[in-house]
């Protein structure tokens, strides 16, 4: 049995196919099953090691980024779009996968296309309100559809789509409790925030933080994953901001987070500020009020963000403020409301568990097991 996965190269793809791939593992152990074997076609590992750990073999392809205005670049890669397809055709051919899982972004076009040409099954998931381009097209030949928001259900064929919720890894799903203030070198009786911009950081989140940071950390504590690329700034311009600050520990940045950190900030945290992309749904099975911070329009496929962020706020879970709303009075205001009111972040924890699926990545991971059984047959 072969099972291979496909999606765009940013951790909101990548991460929901890890925990379909451990929920294959959990299903293959609890009904004996013969290990499938699980391979991931994109343009990089995005993490090697995660790939390893699942046992999924890597399966380098090529594609071409379709960008929503005038570059250059556009050209060239509808040149590397096409050697991509080229590529996946012969490796789907000498593959041969049973079933096709593909997560959405213009990397897993070419696979989505080959596997089409092959007849092979294929399963999508879109973990936005409004799917992208190339899940939109694959909808249209796709087995089964899994979505993360009931909104996004509409742009699908009917009788194709489930309303799964979006798949979490385990070591995201779960936050760590005990020995959490300690690991953290924090107060435990001072509310913690914790602040992510998503995987590759966000400038606009770490911009509001900064300005606001006088203000807040005479309250609280902050956690704040700024993204790599982005550390070296965030440290050196709070350093400056709180070098006479008598509460300048309560503050730690980090450009990354590990697994033990991720989980042990969730742990902590009282509040979440965050994006809105595939975080969404590991900040509601922590069951954690939140304030999500959309990325801009002009930046987001479809403004995708922005209509997650809403449809997440109306079951109650969060608050929005938009990026060209963002200032540092406003969070604050917004911060102060949520953590100084007992009964709203009581209320908004609650909500945010109700909309949590934590049975995500089992539900997809039994449909591939079944259609991949069934075409290997």
């Amino acid at each position: 049995m072969k099972i291979l996965f496909t999606g765009g190269g940013t951790g909101g793809h990548f991460y929901p196919i890890i925990a379909v791939a451990e929920a294959i593992h959990s299903l293959e152990r609890e009904k004996k099953l013969l290990e499938p074997l699980l391979y991931y076609a994109a343009p990089d590992p995005y993490d090697g090691d995660l790939l390893y750990a699942n046992a999924i073999t890597f399966v380098p392809t090529a594609a071409g980024k379709m960008r929503r205005y005038f570059s250059i670049l556009n050209f060239i890669d509808m040149f590397k779009t096409a050697w991509g397809i080229a590529r996946s055709m012969l490796r789907i051919f000498l593959l041969y996968p049973d079933v096709v899982f593909g997560k959405g972004g213009y990397a897993s076009f070419p696979t989505l296309l080959a596997a089409r040409v092959f007849r092979i099954p294929v399963v999508i998931h879109e973990s936005d309100a409004v799917p992208g381009r190339v899940n939109a097209w694959a909808g249209k030949f796709a087995v089964k559809i899994a979505v993360s928001f009931p909104e996004a259900e509409k742009y699908f064929p009917k009788g194709k789509v489930a309303f799964t919720g979006n798949p979490v890894r385990k070591s995201a799903l779960i936050p760590a409790r005990e020995g959490v203030f300690d690991y953290l070198k924090m107060d435990p009786d001072i509310p913690v925030i914790f602040v992510t911009g998503g995987s590759q950081g966000s400038e606009a989140i770490n911009e509001a933080i900064l300005a606001a940071l006088p203000h807040l950390i005479e309250k609280y504590q902050i956690i704040h994953q700024t993204g790599d690329a982005n550390i070296k700034d965030v440290e050196g311009r709070s350093r400056l901001i709180l070098e006479n600050s008598p509460f300048a520990n309560r503050y730690k940045c980090f450009g990354s987070l590990g697994d033990v950190a991720w989980r042990m900030s969730a742990g902590a945290a009282k509040l979440v500020i965050s994006r809105a992309g595939s975080t969404i749904f590991e900040i509601a099975a922590w069951g954690t009020p939140s304030i999500l911070i959309p990325l801009d329009k002009e930046v987001a496929a479809e403004d995708h963000q922005t209509k997650n962020a809403f449809s997440y706020a109306r079951s109650g879970a969060a608050t929005v403020i938009e990026q060209n709303n963002l200032t540092s009075s406003l969070l604050v205001s917004e911060v102060n409301r949520i953590l100084e009111n007992p009964q709203i972040a009581h209320t908004m924890g609650s909500a945010a568990r109700s909309f949590s699926r934590a049975d995500a990545a089992r539900s997809i991971a039994e449909a591939l097991l079944d259609i991949a059984t069934s075409h290997e047959s």
